[in-house]
């Protein structure tokens, strides 16, 4: 059975993520930082429906993240991972404080790098490996208030080409998913909620479960050949 890590899973994506990729016959790994109550009630549906998961309670920005990941994949590579961790603190450029930058910046980007480089050399060694890393629209087209975010996630695109330059002879690929408006509790709460959905052509927000089969199938065996690419998940927006 193969196995998967989704970082971030106790988030509503990441939920959907891990649903789907349980679905496919993988043993799921739940992340959660400090929503370890929202990864278990994840990880008890999947299981609940003959699906294979459980809660990791870990945080990934610190130093024994790196550890406790490699001791995790001694007892078999962690061949699927996917990194759906976001923040954000929202301000002009010319207002932004060093530690609203650096905060977005290692969130979003640094992050990835904790939790991916350990699971690397096991993921070789299987010689198969998917990585895909969630991105965003702002990435795509830029947002008002957002550059440190917007430079934060559009740093994943160069480094998934980089990993398919590094790796993609060996079996893995690496792959960036942009999603737009995806209809959370987070977002349908926004003031502008509804006119963010006039501005997207399909004139509706996407659902975590419409990203999750993106990712499922971008996990699966039949997206193989196709790496280092960017992916966009947002009605028309892009």
């Amino acid at each position: 059975m193969k196995r998967a890590l989704v970082v971030g899973g106790s988030s509503p994506i990441g939920q959907a993520i891990s649903t789907e990729l349980a679905s496919m016959g993988l043993h799921v790994f739940v992340h959660a930082n400090r929503n370890l109550g929202q990864a278990q009630t994840c990880v008890d549906s999947i299981t609940a429906n003959g699906g294979s998961a459980e809660a990791l309670q870990l945080d990934i920005a610190t130093p024994e993240a790196a550890n406790r990941l490699e001791d995790l994949a001694t007892s078999g590579a962690i061949q699927v991972v996917v990194y759906c961790v976001g923040g954000q603190i929202d301000k002009p450029f010319a207002a932004m404080e060093f530690d609203d930058w650096k905060t977005v910046i290692d969130l979003n980007l640094t992050n990835f790098y904790t939790a991916v480089r350990p699971l690397i050399m096991p993921m070789l060694r299987s010689r198969w490996g998917r990585i895909i890393a969630l991105s965003s629209l702002t990435a795509v087209r830029g947002n008002r208030g957002q550059t440190n975010y917007a430079a934060a996630k559009g740093g994943f695109l160069p480094l998934v080409k980089s990993l398919t330059q590094e790796y993609g002879s060996r079996g893995i690929t690496a792959n960036v998913v942009a999603p737009g408006l995806i209809d959370t509790a987070e977002t349908t709460g926004l003031e502008n909620y509804q006119d963010l959905v006039k501005m997207t052509p399909a004139r509706r927000a996407g659902t975590a479960e419409e990203v999750a089969a993106l990712v499922g199938f971008l996990a699966s065996d039949r997206a193989g050949f196709i790496s280092g690419q960017q992916i966009s998940i947002d009605g028309g927006c892009s």
